[in-house]
């Protein structure tokens, strides 16, 4: 069984930044890709951004430039670097990690709420 347990979210100002992380744990943690999501209200989830175990990784095209993922695959985590945070990336931020063998699995996180507002 695999858990994928954030932290880090909070309340910041517009223009402020924030740092998610997301810690996995369980046994055969040999993720295809590790990444982020977000579900603001009323809206459904989107791409974040998303990292392999090599190579670069993708962005939402409203992220780009100013958020930045990375890995530590030595430790099964994944971050992601908040800058210059607008109001409409308030939403609730998902991990998200998967699983490809013969098959795919897909985990989820239980999501950390990310609030900017002045």
């Amino acid at each position: 069984q695999v858990q994928l347990v954030e932290s880090g979210g909070g309340l910041v100002q517009p223009g402020g930044s924030l740092r998610l992380s997301c810690a996995a744990s369980g046994n055969n943690l040999a993720f295809s890709t590790m990444g982020w999501f977000r579900q603001a209200p009323g809206k459904e989830r989107e791409l974040v951004a998303i990292r392999g175990t090599v190579g670069s990784a993708t962005y939402a095209d409203s992220v780009k430039g100013r958020f930045t993922i990375s890995r530590d695959n030595a430790r099964n985590m994944v971050f992601l670097q908040m800058d210059s945070l607008k109001p409409e990336d308030t939403a609730v931020y998902y991990c998200n990690a998967v699983i490809r063998t013969y098959t795919t699995f897909t985990y989820w996180g239980q999501g950390t709420q990310v609030t900017v507002s002045s």
